[in-house]
């Protein structure tokens, strides 16, 4: 729609009756609408057509990117007349972009029957990122510390007080790097703080965070205020701008816990429904500071569309709708998202967009999103390619195909992360080995192979080789001894006979360790004698076992081990048993169809 052209009549009492999804919630029929009609606005289009729901947008930009999936108002979203009268015949009212009117939205709020998600006051909050800090500090978030600035001797109090470098930062309109400044030292102040506009604009100064990486986190909101989060992503940047992000990020599972706690923490003491994006720092020591909170779907949730099984724009119509949340768990092993920025102005900067374009394409696994701008600009999001793998090696690699400089980007950010964090090198590369399967003998492989294949399936990096408790008792003692200190987290140790190996290698590894009882050829006793060797461990030395020769089971528990501290190999657990289920569930209708005799 076109400036001037009114947004329909919201549904009738029975339409709407018969069109509910949930009882506490607005009906399929009701119209949204949403301040700002970007790229975020766009894939919020995208989503709502597969919903069936209406999606309106107003939009200062002719033909605004979310024009060809919405219908536009062409207005200002920051003009109150252009909000109220875009209000008229929505149901409920959304944003895209935060720099919007909020006391137009609070007019709407209290004189019309048109919900406004999140809040007209969360938004007040979120747009005055003092106030932002103020606000979350007294809600006890960790912060980094801060203080306003009004003048030259503050400036200069805030070098005092927190030395230099320090951030000097404006209060509003900042994002993708515009608005903050490094002072260096006192010399700078002048400098920066013309860059930012001079005192008069608002300016507050921020202690320099020493953090390791940046780690992001998607925290959808109803409107009961119930939370439910994506996973946390890693993000990287490249000159103040969102570059990638990498799902799961290479950091400890601890400290993807504690980035969603503080994003939780912060989301919890806002106002309203829907999707927020949250940044945080992570810092040597492994605790997590607050950076900033976005009321609206965000670039480091892109990923989700392709990797999660409902994507943030999703779960943002579905919050501000008052309908079920939806499930926010990766559906893939690992998702690295890709931000295409303009690196030239103009047809040489399409150009270049367009080459990086071919060359995902070209890739397994890598979908692109063009946003539909005009105009190609330095610097600016004119799209992103969103890639999925099983694992983040293979996902890595994919990226490298498309974009080496970015690929090494990430690959020194995880070296980095496990040099500050003292991770070691190994627990800090996904392509290292995380499993050990040892033998006594090269013919115990047609067993063992078995654990190795089950490894290969489920993406789990792992080394074979032949470590026999009687003929090499020193290689073994090494062995046990250097696993763990190798990123090695569970060890698989087939042997028959006296099957020593296991129970030899447990005593000396603080590793978990199973067992294989393998059934030598030429053996009189069919493994029986393996297995009991295995299970008749003292007391303090435990080693778990399977069935004789069912190295495939040794190799799915020693999955469940790694996966209870990595969620995206649980997601392929749940997977592989799913699977196991349907095949079950087919064979018994195939039976039950054709009957015993036919099968």
């Amino acid at each position: 729609m076109r400036q001037g052209v009114t947004c329909s009549a919201a549904p009738a009492a029975g339409e709407a009756a018969s069109t509910k999804v949930v009882e506490s919630g607005l009906p399929r029929t009701a119209v949204v609408g949403v301040l700002g009609g970007g790229q975020l606005g766009k894939m919020m289009g995208q989503e709502a057509a597969k919903m069936g729901v209406t999606l309106r947008v107003l939009d200062p930009t002719p033909d605004c990117p979310a024009s060809v999936v919405a219908q536009q108002t062409e207005g200002s979203f920051r003009d109150a007349a252009a909000v109220q009268a875009f209000a008229q015949g929505c149901d409920v009212l959304t944003v895209e972009i935060e720099h919007i009117d909020a006391d137009a939205m609070q007019t709407v709020a209290d004189g019309s029957g048109v919900e406004v998600q999140p809040t007209p006051q969360t938004l007040r909050i979120i747009q005055d990122k003092f106030v932002q800090k103020q606000h979350f500090q007294a809600a006890g978030v960790p912060l980094p510390e801060y203080r306003e600035i009004k003048c030259g001797k503050c400036a200069e109090g805030a070098g005092h007080a927190f030395g230099y470098p320090y951030m000097l930062k404006s209060k509003k309109l900042a994002y993708d790097g515009r608005g903050n400044a490094v002072v260096r030292s006192e010399a700078d102040i002048a400098a920066a703080v013309a860059s930012l506009g001079g005192y008069e604009k608002g300016l507050y100064a921020e202690k320099w965070v020493p953090f390791v990486c940046e780690l992001a986190v998607m925290v959808v909101r109803s409107r009961d205020g119930a939370l439910s989060s994506f996973p946390v992503v890693q993000t990287i940047h490249k000159d103040n701008i969102c570059w990638t992000t990498e799902a799961p990020p290479r950091v400890p599972l601890a400290s993807q816990a504690a980035s969603q706690a503080v994003a939780e923490q912060a989301v919890r003491h806002l106002e309203g429904a829907g999707v927020f994006g949250v940044e945080t720092f992570l810092l040597p020591d492994g605790s997590v500071l607050l950076n900033e909170v976005a009321p609206r779907p965000h670039n480091s949730g892109h990923y989700t569309i392709e990797a999660c099984s409902s994507s943030q724009f999703e779960a943002h119509l579905r919050a501000v709708l008052g309908w079920p949340l939806g499930d926010t768990r990766l559906r893939v092993g690992a998702s690295i998202m890709l931000n295409i920025l303009g690196e030239a102005e103009g047809e040489e900067g399409e150009r270049a967009a367009h080459e990086l374009m071919g060359r995902a394409y070209a890739t397994p696994g890598a979908s692109v999103h063009w946003y539909g701008k005009a105009g190609v600009a330095a610097q600016r999001k004119i799209g992103h390619i969103t890639i999925v793998g099983k694992d983040n090696a293979e996902a890595r690699a994919r990226l490298r195909a498309i974009d080496p400089a970015a690929a090494d980007a990430i690959e020194s950010s995880t070296a980095r992360v496990a040099s500050e964090l003292q991770l070691g090198g190994a627990a800090g590369d996904p392509s290292a080995p995380k499993v050990g399967i040892i033998m006594g003998s090269d013919s115990d492989l047609a067993t063992m192979k078995a654990a190795a294949e089950i490894m290969e399936e489920f993406g789990v990096a792992c080394e074979v080789t032949v470590v026999s408790a009687h003929r090499t008792p020193e290689r073994m003692f090494e062995y046990a001894r250097s696993a763990h200190q190798r990123g090695i987290r569970a060890i698989i140790a087939g042997a028959g006979g006296a099957a020593h190996l296991p129970g030899m290698v447990a005593a000396m590894t603080p590793l978990p360790v199973i067992g294989v009882p393998v059934k030598p050829a030429g053996a009189h006793l069919d493994g029986i004698d393996a297995l009991l060797s295995i299970v008749q461990m003292p007391r303090g030395v435990p080693v778990a076992t399977v069935a004789i020769g069912n190295a495939a089971n040794a190799g799915l528990l020693a999955v469940r081990i790694l996966a209870t501290a990595d969620p995206a190999l649980q997601s392929r657990m749940l997977a592989y048993q799913e699977g196991m289920t349907q095949t079950v569930l087919g064979k018994a209708e195939r039976l039950e169809t054709k009957g015993w005799r036919d099968y």
